[in-house]
């Protein structure tokens, strides 16, 4: 049986997902809702902080809990999931916008940046993510060219890894990431609608690897802050002890 706070919790985010609380709206006071749902405002409380760790509301010292900006998605962070399979899941009105697609002899330049195992010719594609009409996402790809050969424009409008997979029938295995948050750039300003507050990005780089644990792939997503909430799932691994042998 579910407590009394989390009742509450439960109730009021079905109230703000269906709009009844409206993005800038002031929730009722601690005191309003205690009376209305004829509990203490402790319990009040309990029900609130569930609130705002899923990012519906934030509370603020003397004005109460503001109701947040719901368009903000899931991104997770394990797992390889492509953007046309994070949009649909989570139902984005979404665009892949292509800006390049070439392919780049391997340099010390590039080195710096993809680190390719030996690679000689790379296949080098930018892409825009629009959401709801707003450029959100810068993506940067480089792919091991003899693996992958040239790929067409539409394709990649449409999911570079449903290409590879259905295409080109390519085993593609897991990745190692790093997630760091960096100033934004001039080339990001100029594809990126980005806010006059906006002076930081949430960058994912990865290492892409097949079956046979051949790097195929090196990937930069640049992420406007206030559109993704990035997420894990993570479960603690108790201790044991090890019998004497």
């Amino acid at each position: 049986m579910f407590n009394k706070y989390y009742k509450i919790y439960l109730n009021l985010k079905n109230k703000i997902l269906n709009q009844e609380f409206i993005e800038g709206q002031l929730l009722p006071s601690e005191n309003e809702l205690a009376s209305q749902y004829s509990v203490s405002r402790e319990t009040i409380r309990k029900a609130l902080d569930y609130l705002s760790k899923d990012g519906l509301i934030q509370k603020q010292q003397g004005k109460g809990s503001i109701v947040l900006n719901q368009k903000i998605f899931n991104f997770p962070i394990s797992g390889l999931t492509s953007f046309k399979e994070l949009a649909k899941t989570q139902k984005m009105n979404a665009k892949t916008i292509l800006l390049s697609n070439e392919i780049l002899t391997t340099s010390e330049e590039l080195n710096k940046k993809i680190n390719p195992e030996e690679w000689r010719d790379v296949l080098a594609i930018e892409r825009v993510r629009q959401i709801d009409g707003q450029n959100v996402i810068l993506d940067y790809d480089y792919l091991n060219y003899e693996i992958v050969g040239r790929i067409p424009d539409d394709r990649l409008e449409d999911s570079l890894y449903k290409y590879l997979e259905e295409d080109l029938q390519l085993a593609i295995s897991f990745a190692s990431k790093e997630i760091v948050v960096e100033n934004v750039s001039e080339k990001d300003r100029n594809h990126l609608d980005l806010r006059e507050e906006d002076n930081h990005l949430v960058v994912i780089r990865s290492h892409v690897y097949l079956e046979d644990v051949q790097a195929f792939q090196v990937s930069e997503s640049r992420h406007r802050l206030d559109k993704f909430r990035f997420m894990d799932f993570s479960r603690r691994k108790h201790s044991f002890e090890i019998p004497n042998i």
